[in-house]
């Protein structure tokens, strides 16, 4: 009788540790999402309805950044 009450114990904090895990994914990406919406306002595009995948995001941001850091040297 007692292992099944700690069976049950431990069932209990298995799921509500992977609940509080959960909890934190969903936040993680929430504010990631945030970020990368924040960084596609500020990027230039030119179909302006378009809107970039999270590695085209990164992908343009970066060649973006370069292109921008290669015409500061040649200035």
């Amino acid at each position: 009788r007692g292992k099944t009450r700690n069976e049950g114990l431990l069932s209990k904090q298995k799921r509500s540790r992977r609940m509080k895990a959960n909890d934190r994914e969903r936040n993680r990406m929430h504010h990631l999402n945030s970020a990368l919406d924040a960084l596609r306002s500020v990027l230039p595009t030119f179909p302006d309805d378009a809107k970039l995948t999270k590695i085209e995001t990164l992908r343009f941001a970066h060649n973006y950044i370069w292109a921008l850091t290669q015409s500061l040297r040649l200035a």
